[in-house]
């Protein structure tokens, strides 16, 4: 079913009191929907909602890790507002460290958010969504979902298993009448290269002096970035709203160019070892 046409929608929205998040809250507030957004501090988010009608905003402090949590923030938002129509999965954060240098905790927190935080939103969410045959899940990835940057490995592969994860999604559900996006932004002008949003390895090993260098560079970016994120946000809510946008949508140049250049590479490589992949079949008797 299509994205109410009459009447105010109501939004599940994770990782709402920071940048993207917070400018998807402040743009559906300003729009007349309901909005549920989760955060670790409520009152952060609630100072820092503009000028809008927060009789429409149910903030929530949710540990999305907490199955149990989550399932009642989710009954919290249809007992105040109805049926959800669209879930957006934003919660997250980074980890810039060697792949040698992340620690299993390091590496395990990190998926609890952007995995297992999300999974449980999927499980209280779909239900509602499948009896009624209606809903809309977006899924918030990143260019690094498609492509890959040294420093960035524990961050890419929660993102690649997030793409994963929404492209079976998008297939088992394409049928009962939820709409399923993964959005996948390049560098947005937002606080995600700061401290509280990034985070860097408990320990750091001799020999990688070019993560060390990456890493100054990526904390000393922000303010410079070319994406805008009220823009996205307002792209976030176009996909929404029109149901027409690929399973994939880009955000960014930036972003588009380093998906480009993927796709390049990466038939370089399927086409570079097609005779030693074609070696590997079991003969066909004729």
């Amino acid at each position: 079913m299509p994205y109410p046409t009459t009447g105010p929608a109501t939004w599940f929205v994770t990782g709402a009191s920071r940048g993207l998040g917070l400018e998807l809250v402040n743009q559906l507030l300003q729009r007349g929907n309901n909005v549920v957004a989760t955060t670790r501090s409520p009152e952060r988010l609630i100072a820092a909602v503009g000028p809008v009608d927060t009789s429409r905003l149910l903030a929530l402090q949710v540990n999305l890790v907490d199955e149990k949590a989550v399932a009642t923030a989710v009954k919290a938002a249809v007992d105040r507002f109805g049926p959800i129509d669209v879930v957006v999965n934003n919660a997250g954060y980074g980890l810039l460290a060697a792949v040698e240098e992340v620690s299993d905790i390091e590496a395990r927190d990190l998926f609890d958010v952007q995995i297992f935080g999300a999974w449980n939103v999927l499980r209280a969410a779909l239900p509602a969504m499948r009896a009624r045959r209606s809903g809309h899940i977006i899924n918030i990835s990143s260019i690094l979902g498609l492509t890959a940057f040294p420093g960035w490995g524990a961050y890419c592969a929660a993102k690649y298993a997030l793409e994963g994860l929404t492209g079976s999604l998008a297939g088992e559900v394409a049928d009962l009448g939820i709409r399923v996006n993964l959005v996948e932004p390049g560098y947005l002008r937002t606080d995600f290269l700061r401290t509280h949003s990034l985070r860097l390895p408990a320990q750091i090993t001799d020999g990688y002096d070019g993560i060390r260098e990456m890493t100054a560079n990526h904390l000393a970016m922000p303010g410079t970035q070319l994406g805008d994120p009220a823009k996205a946000a307002t792209a976030i809510i176009t996909i929404a709203e029109t149901g027409t946008a690929p399973l994939h949508q880009i955000l960014g140049s930036d972003s588009y160019a380093l998906a480009r250049a993927r796709i390049e590479a990466l038939t370089n490589n399927i086409e570079t070892g097609h005779t030693l992949a074609s070696t590997t079949d079991i003969p066909q008797i004729a």
